[in-house]
């Protein structure tokens, strides 16, 4: 007996199982004998083609086109009979079926990890049908056609943008500026959508994440602002201003590592200990002040082509400007450069110094340009904080602040 074989059929099983399981459970009311397909149905369907696969091995693989083709029609067809007796349609069961099949099939045939993988999206997909059409519900025409423009833009745009420096100083690479843009619009953009569709459910935790990741400086002036209309609330909202501190500190860390692996050792561990005590001062405030209202918090969409593309310019001024200071002043000139933009913003400069580092740049002198950004970008928002707030918050960020960037200090020294 071939065990490889063995165990590859019992995937295709395991596949409809796991399937089936979904299935069975969101069509659990109906009365018996009146499904079309249930838990045992999809079960059989990934044997079928897990069995259809092993025939094909033997025989060629047009047999594997044949069963498909006839399971397909008795599968929509007995969805049709119900389909007509229960007064609904959807094809969402009938495409299911289909693709359990094919991954049963995929499973003895092809790739194995790849055909678990896929059935493991395919019924995550499928459980989350509630939540995907209220977050559908949510978005507005403008949104849709923000995030349908960005998506033509880039699959449209980026292949026809050169891939090699195009100025003296071969430093701005239109390709890749716009890559890095989009990247950051859309973990951007999984911020914003949090906020749509569990904002008003979980208060500013939920928002203060969300807006961390679309943008910390905008998140701090909206949290304050709302800290001077709701007083009662300085303690809620200045925990919330600080876990969007947190959430910067962190994907700040997360794109350096990803864009270059050597300032893992210099950078990280002091990152991490500023967000691990501003995440603490952030949950002492939070639990001491969990009876506090909840304001409603507002991010614009950063998908926006507007905003996609001034974020993609200001990289390209970043990186053009750190390129020129460094060859004038050397490595002094980009801690200059770093301290200067992030008055603002952290992620062009992260993203620019990141890619310097090791090669232009001596790694430690990189990694000390990305904390100084951070530390002033911290600065800069504990001022807005209070200056756009009141007292107590800027009290209470302020002092937090300043405890976690003396941490991160003494780590880094």
């Amino acid at each position: 007996m071939d065990y490889e074989v063995l165990s590859r059929v019992m995937v295709s099983l395991a596949i409809g199982l796991l399937v089936g399981l979904e299935r069975g459970w969101q069509t659990r009311d109906a009365e018996d004998n009146r499904r079309a397909a249930g838990f045992r149905t999809f079960a059989l369907s990934g044997l079928l083609g897990g069995i259809t696969g092993l025939i094909a091995l033997q025989t060629g693989a047009s047999v594997i086109g044949w069963v498909f083709l006839g399971y397909t029609a008795a599968f929509a067809a007995f969805h049709w009979l119900e389909a007509r007796n229960e007064g609904h349609a959807s094809v969402t069961s009938v495409v299911a079926g289909m693709l359990t099949f094919l991954l049963g099939t995929m499973a003895v045939v092809g790739d194995l990890q790849l055909a678990i993988a896929c059935a493991v999206g395919m019924t995550v997909l499928l459980a989350l049908r509630e939540p995907l059409h209220r977050w559908i519900d949510s978005l507005s025409w403008q949104e849709i056609r923000a995030v349908l423009s960005l998506l033509a833009m880039s699959f449209l745009l980026l292949p026809l943008l050169p891939n090699r420096p195009v100025d003296p100083w071969r430093t701005i690479n239109p390709y890749q500026i716009w890559l890095l843009a989009i990247m950051i619009a859309t973990i951007s953009f999984a911020g914003y959508v949090a906020v749509k569709a569990f904002g008003n459910r979980l208060g500013v935790f939920m928002a203060a994440v969300a807006g961390g990741l679309a943008s910390s400086t905008a998140t701090t002036l909206a949290l304050a602002k709302l800290a001077r209309e709701h007083p009662s609330s300085s303690g809620l909202l200045s925990a919330g201003i600080l876990v969007a501190g947190v959430v910067m500190m962190l994907r700040a860390g997360a794109i350096v590592v990803a864009l270059n692996g050597a300032l893992f050792v210099p950078l990280i561990p002091a990152l991490s200990t500023a967000a691990a005590v501003l995440g603490i001062g952030a949950a002492i405030l939070w639990f001491r002040n969990i009876e506090q209202e909840t304001p409603e918090l507002q991010i614009r969409n950063p998908l926006e082509v507007g905003t996609a593309i001034k974020l993609a310019v200001l990289l390209a001024v970043v990186m053009l400007v750190a390129e020129l200071v460094r060859r004038m002043f050397g490595g002094v000139g980009i801690l200059v450069v770093a301290a200067l933009s992030g008055i603002a913003d952290v992620d062009a400069v992260t993203i620019s110094i990141a890619r310097m580092g090791g090669g232009d740049v001596d790694v430690n002198t990189a990694a000390r340009a990305i904390m100084i950004a951070i530390a002033i970008n911290t600065v800069s928002k504990t001022i807005m904080a209070s200056w756009v707030g009141n007292k107590k918050v800027g009290i209470l960020v302020g002092g937090i602040s300043a405890i976690a960037l003396a941490g991160g200090l003494v780590v880094a020294a």
